[in-house]
């Protein structure tokens, strides 16, 4: 018997919504600040999946978002198939619920149209009826509206441009024992129930409801159907029902792993006599297996390794902040050329021009090849970057070019990690981190072996998103952009737990 092991993508992809169109199933995550948004995968069983692009090339308000907005942007996103396209249903909290559609997955996307504006208004799911009447379903956040753990109903137009009605609260979860923090609903319709599957009790802590009702406007019966009961997979939160081609029935759902992110799980799904869903293992999730009836051999599709030997950025890259078309330079050559602006903020936190991607579920190790130039104070490197950051790389100076381990966030001012010492300007980096994102760092020269730093990071989440690995070139304020730092061979490497990296202990 061939089993799969949850989780299916072990890395941030914060929020899933999963569809089947076809025999191709498809997923959208949140993004949050980064740009491009709303990234999409495409998977021939639920379990291999491969990067098909971003829906969103930049997150609107665009001047708004060309600082990092930590926190804010891109939330839970709702992925639907509908009339022959493609339907992206998104919020932020600070701005309102946007549509976006498009007839294929890759793109192109439409422009986002804000279909219901308004601050708190989170987790929107669109929903086209039987009799071709359509609806909005949606949560509220507190740090916005004032209210959270309620979900709303709306009448939206069938083609998703706008209200047809107001709001009204269809699940309150203040009428309910013990509920909390009721969000991330998603409607469906199965045997003439209206079904909103929708996690309460918080991403850590929290479990997985569905609620149920003859009409649309409730009243809804409720029923924890996943909770993390006796295993060790903890706040097993919101996703999506999904069923295969052969009838089989899943939940695609995320728990939160601390500085790895929200990684996605896959659960099985039946339906009870009674009609009420069980997912996992009598209510509680599985860690193993076997796979869907669908499911094929297959290779890693989100393989992070890049040798910047094309025109343009791979799909899982990203910016902290809307990005313009001179903040990278490639052309194929096998290098990525960042231009050192004089815009440094001295706080990476702030700096919108940092290139990253996820931090995949340890243990790994990234190595990238960094040759640095331009005026004193230019710096670049790799950082492990979240609400803290540490990173390594090179910094100018007038007695030439130092090796750095820095750390920084909460400050505004970088303490340093180990002393600065000369260094070549052309150098390889590394860092390695363990199943508890312990991370350590090293570098090395073109004759030498790999030196490990006496130094160690813990790294932690960023603001609803797990640690990110980047690459940035600055400058101090008023330098002119003539700087330059050229990196190579981004590779990334599995690592089995407890053995050591190629840099020192792991």
């Amino acid at each position: 018997m061939i089993t799969y092991r949850n989780p299916i993508l072990d890395a941030d992809w914060p929020d899933p919504d999963v569809i089947r169109v076809g025999d191709t199933f498809y997923l959208v995550a949140s993004s949050f600040n980064r740009a491009p948004g709303l990234p999409l995968l495409a998977s021939p069983d639920l379990i291999n999946w491969r990067p098909v692009g971003h829906a969103l090339a930049a997150v609107p308000p665009h001047d708004h978002y060309r600082l990092p907005r930590h926190g804010g942007g891109v939330w839970a996103p709702a992925l639907r198939h509908h009339d022959g396209r493609f339907w992206i249903c998104y919020p932020d909290p600070d701005h309102g619920i946007f549509m976006i559609t498009a007839e294929r997955a890759e793109g192109p996307w439409s422009e986002p149209q804000l279909l219901y504006p308004g601050r708190g208004l989170i987790d929107p799911c669109p929903f086209w009826d039987e009799d071709g009447q359509a609806y909005l379903v949606h949560g509220w956040a507190a740090s916005r509206a004032g209210v959270n753990n309620r979900i709303s109903l709306c009448p939206i137009s069938p083609d998703g441009t706008r209200l047809l009605g107001p709001s009204r609260t269809v699940i309150d979860g203040d009428r309910l024992d013990g509920y909390r923090t009721l969000e991330g609903p998603k409607l469906y319709r199965r045997d003439g129930w209206y079904l909103i599957f929708a996690p309460a009790g918080g991403v850590t802590d929290g479990w997985q409801s569905v609620f149920r009702s003859r009409s649309i406007w409730g009243p809804y019966e409720e029923r924890i159907v996943l909770a993390q009961g006796g295993t060790d997979i903890n706040g097993p939160h919101q996703g999506a029902w999904v069923d295969t081609p052969d009838g089989e029935d899943w939940f695609v759902h995320f728990s939160d792993r601390g500085p790895y992110g929200r990684v996605v799980h896959l659960q099985p799904l039946r339906w009870r006599a009674d009609g009420w869903p069980e997912l996992g293992r009598a209510g509680e999730p599985v860690r193993e297996h076997p796979v869907p009836e669908v499911a094929t051999a297959g290779v890693d599709g989100l393989a992070r390794s890049d040798a910047f030997d094309r025109s343009r950025l791979g799909p899982l890259w990203h910016w902290q902040g809307n990005p313009a078309a001179d903040w990278a330079d490639l052309r194929g050559d096998g290098l990525l050329r960042l231009p050192a602006y004089g815009d440094d903020p001295g706080n990476l936190r702030h700096l919108p021009r940092v290139l990253g991607q996820t931090l995949p579920g340890g243990p790994g190790t990234v190595t990238v090849r960094l040759d640095l130039a331009g005026p004193v104070g230019t710096r670049a490197g790799l950082v492990v970057l979240g609400e803290t950051y540490a990173w390594i790389g090179l910094e100018l100076t007038e007695d030439g070019p130092r090796l750095v381990c820095r750390t920084g966030g909460a400050s505004p001012i970088e303490e340093s990690l180990v002393e600065p010492q000369p260094a070549s300007a052309s150098i390889e980096l590394q860092v390695d981190w363990d199943a508890e994102a312990r991370c350590r760092y090293g570098f090395r020269t073109d004759t030498g072996s790999w030196v490990p730093l006496d130094t160690s990071f813990q790294a932690v989440p960023g603001r609803w998103i797990g640690a990110e690995l980047g690459l940035f070139a600055t400058a101090p304020f008023g330098t002119e952009p003539t700087g330059t730092a050229a990196f190579a061979a981004f590779s990334h490497r599995l690592r089995p737990a407890g053995t050591a990296s190629a840099g020192g202990p792991g």
